[in-house]
């Protein structure tokens, strides 16, 4: 990554690139983190059954969804702005959505589609046809298969990822679930992670795996859709597994100041109470207000927000959950329409072919670099006009690491005194502050302490008139 990194650098830039710092992400990882919204559809037998955790016991006639429409959880997904969907391929139950030749528990025993259905390949096909990128969750407990709870179960589910990742195209993440509970004969599993993990990297080289130590991307800890406001993208992961034996909460949480991999988090949490479809909670399907708020507690704060949209028993997404979802999209597309700050003025030290106009040109891939040995820069943005805003967004330009460790904001009133309107420490990929409406033609931002020189891609000024919360 630090070679493709210099490389670009000294392409498009006259001399003197800033050097990188501390772990650095893969190509893979900074583009996963840039899609900052995936789809997460949990589907199988639960969803007839009722339950949120099978218990492999179930018939494989269980599962008849009636009109699944795989091309229809692709659109929605697309349209409501989030750039892939993971399905459940697997649940602890064991039943396989795809003819898994390594199981007897799957669609190919059920009468459903007369044992010639596949789901993997239909959403597979349906991804692509709708410019979406296609997932897979697949857990390694496995509460029908017979081996489960001795050594044969881990190569049995070595070639269970083969079937999986080797057969439907590529695979931008494989979702590992570290849930270990007892199989048939009563025994729980030893999972071999290193097995699992190698299997992926060499079907899908591209694939980001998740877990509670990575290495693609972090569990954060709870099921609630928030990260934490310090989170660090960087962890440290020497010494600890998924599920058993993971870091602290804390960790999980926030990520290691200076850690040693580059592992950021990813916020799973679902639309309804409960993670499979039922029909008693189509009236729980969260509210806009909630989702905003989910929004900004994680893509605001440095992480990637996975949200649960459970299929109705027919196979297709319910009209309430749908409609929650395009509501969302036009709340989203509405804030975030103007950037008050494009193309304004800025005034900072900066290395030489960095400078501090790049922060505000609203381009990806351009950033301002402070100079070598200052760590703590300042810089003053100043406006044309007065401009009015109640959010702020900063972005780091993580290809080169993460930096920042605590800053300020303040605006200048009319009598030209520069008044504290915004605090945070960690910045990452994006982070959003919310405050109350600043009316301004100035604003300053202070570093106050640093990893290293900060590497600043984007500032941004927005106006949200739609979420009545206090904070993110």
């Amino acid at each position: 990554m630090v070679a493709a990194v210099l490389a670009v650098l000294a392409a498009t830039s006259c001399n003197n690139p800033p050097k990188p710092y501390g772990a650095l992400p893969t190509q893979a990882q900074v583009d996963w983190q840039r899609m900052e919204m995936n789809l997460f559809i949990h589907f199988g037998p639960n969803t007839f059954s009722g339950l949120e955790w099978g218990e492999g016991s179930e018939p494989e006639d269980l599962f008849q969804p009636t009109a699944l429409d795989c091309r229809q959880w692709a659109k929605i997904a697309r349209d409501a702005g989030f750039g892939g969907v993971i399905l459940t391929a697997k649940h602890h139950d064991g039943f396989c959505l795809w003819p898994n030749p390594e199981s007897k528990h799957t669609v190919a025993q059920s009468s459903w589609r007369e044992g010639k259905g596949d789901v993997l390949r239909e959403l597979s096909d349906a991804c692509e046809a709708e410019g979406v990128k296609f997932g897979i969750y697949i857990s390694p407990w496995d509460r029908y298969d017979p081996t489960y709870g001795t050594l044969a179960y881990n190569e049995v589910f070595a070639r269970t990822l083969q079937s999986a990742l080797g057969n439907y195209g590529p695979v931008f993440e494989q979702w590992f679930d570290g849930a270990n509970g007892e199989g048939p004969n009563g025994k729980r599993q030893v999972y071999d992670w290193p097995l699992f993990n190698s299997t992926v990297a060499t079907l899908q080289p591209g694939a980001i795996i998740f877990s509670g130590v990575g290495p693609g991307c972090r569990w954060v800890g709870n099921e609630r859709g928030e990260a934490d406001e310090t989170n660090w993208a960087t962890m440290n992961t020497e010494g600890f597994t998924p599920g058993e034996n993971p870091p602290a909460k804390e960790s999980l949480f926030g990520g290691d100041e200076g850690g040693a991999c580059w592992v950021p988090a990813e916020c799973d949490v679902s639309i309804r109470p409960g993670w499979f479809w039922r029909e008693s909670e189509n009236e729980k399907v969260k509210d806009l207000q909630t989702l905003l708020k989910l929004y900004y507690q994680t893509v605001g704060r440095n992480a990637v927000l996975l949200l649960n949209v459970p299929p109705d028993k027919t196979g297709r997404i319910h009209a309430v959950d749908s409609a929650r979802l395009t509501e969302f999209r036009a709340a989203l597309n509405e804030i975030f329409a103007t950037d008050l700050a494009l193309g304004a003025s800025v005034k900072a030290p900066s290395r030489r072919g960095f400078p501090p106009k790049n922060l505000t040109d609203g381009k990806m891939e351009t950033f301002w670099a402070a100079q070598d040995g200052d760590p703590n820069p300042e810089l003053t943005v100043r406006f044309d006009t007065t401009v009015t805003f109640n959010r702020i967004v900063l972005q780091e330009y993580i290809p080169l690491g993460q930096r920042v460790a605590q800053f300020r904001v303040e605006a200048q009133d009319a009598n030209g005194r520069w008044i504290p309107i915004a605090s945070g420490t960690t910045i990452g990929n994006k982070r959003i502050l919310l405050t109350g409406d600043v009316t301004t033609r100035a604003i300053r931002i202070m570093i106050d302490r640093s990893l290293a020189p900060p590497v600043l891609n984007g500032l941004s000024l927005f106006e949200d008139n739609i979420y009545t919360g206090l904070n993110g």
